[in-house]
This record gives structure tokens, C-alpha cells and sequence, in this order.
């Protein structure tokens, strides 16, 4: 047996871009790979053109007036419209659109509120008002996840990291070093945010 039959998403994965939160992309060939904690990437793909594109977001909507161009990037709403408009202006129809979601992970479990639940229903709830099919998704539980997209084909490859590997860990010190930075900069309005 070859090791792409052994594991395709390994092999995609050392060929693929990264995106972090607040970053989308689309492409026909390369793989586009993302780590996820509470955050959520949706991947799109369009059969007939055979091309797709991921998102990643670190909560579900604009709660408040904000001039930070980067809030608006890591917002699900944006991030979803961003997305599929990019793959529109490639031609791209929405009503052929498949998507496959995962994340919302709670990985910081210090945290009283999960984002990532709010993540979940975000998602499912866009999708389903913009009658987009969602095909497979990995929601919720204590993992982190890492996520390898082949917009080749429309396959996605989700490997769940368990809270006490370092990956897991990495994730949470990254969010709790984010929410940090917000409560002291008084970017959090009084509220808990858990990101990424």
C-alpha cells in the first residue's frame, strides 16, 4: 500500500498553506490546512469547477461598533460572506456550494462560557439560512483539531488533538493569552471571550 492510501491527509498536509484566524483562502490545487481550538473553519467547495476555499473565525458576530479592521476579519459573518463572495468572483454558483465545517472545541476549560458553542450555532444556523448543504462537520468536544483541505477534490481531513497533547496546549495558552489582551485593553465590553 502507498502512504497516500495509508494517510492522504498527512500528505496533503505537508504540502499545504497555513491560514490563521482572521484568514481565508481559495485555490484548485494547493491544500489549505488550519489548527483550531474554539474557532471554527467552514471549507466551500464548488463541484462543477473543482475548487473550494477555507475560513477561520474566532467568534460568531459583531456585538459591537468597532473601527479594528482586524475584529471585523476574525468575526464569523464576515469571515462566511468573505468567502463565499471570493468564490463567486471565480465563478463559482452558490447553490452548488457544499460545505464541511469543524471546531468549537472548548480547549480552555477555565473559561465559564464556551465560544466555541456560540461558533457551532453561528455556523449551522448561516449555512442553513443561506441553503448551503453542510456535508460533514467535527463540532464541539475538548479537542483541539487540525484541519487539511484538498479544494481539488472537496475532501477534508480533520485530526483531533487531545487536550493533554502539546498541540491542545499550544491552543489554549494562545487563548488565554488572547483574552488577556483584550480584558487589558478593555477590547472585552465586561463579557469572557475564549479565542482561537
Amino acid at each position: 500500500m502507498s502512504e497516500t492510501t495509508l494517510d492522504p491527509g498527512k500528505q496533503l498536509e505537508s504540502a499545504a498553506r497555513n491560514i490563521h484566524p482572521g484568514e481565508w483562502a481559495i485555490d484548485d490545487a494547493r491544500p489549505i490546512a488550519t489548527l483550531l481550538g474554539s474557532c471554527v473553519s467552514v471549507c466551500l467547495y464548488d463541484p462543477q469547477l473543482r475548487f473550494g476555499g477555507v475560513n477561520h473565525f474566532m467568534l460568531p458576530i459583531r456585538t459591537r461598533s468597532t473601527d479594528s479592521e482586524y475584529d471585523s476579519l476574525l468575526r464569523g459573518d464576515y469571515a462566511m460572506e468573505v468567502l463565499v463572495n471570493a468564490m463567486l468572483n471565480r465563478g463559482a454558483r452558490k447553490q452548488r456550494l457544499i460545505a464541511k465545517a469543524f471546531g468549537g472545541g472548548n480547549v480552555v476549560t477555565a473559561l465559564r462560557r464556551s465560544i466555541g458553542d456560540g461558533n457551532i450555532a453561528f455556523t449551522r444556523t448561516w449555512l442553513e439560512r443561506e441553503e448551503i448543504a453542510l456535508s460533514a462537520c467535527d463540532f464541539g468536544g475538548p479537542w483541539a483539531r487540525k484541519i487539511v483541505f484538498n479544494p481539488s477534490n472537496g475532501d477534508a481531513y480533520c485530526k483531533r488533538v487531545d487536550s493533554s497533547q502539546s498541540v491542545s496546549a499550544q491552543v489554549a495558552q494562545e487563548e488565554t493569552a488572547y483574552e488577556n489582551f483584550l480584558v487589558s485593553t478593555g477590547k472585552t465590553s465586561g463579557k469572557e471571550i475564549e479565542l482561537f
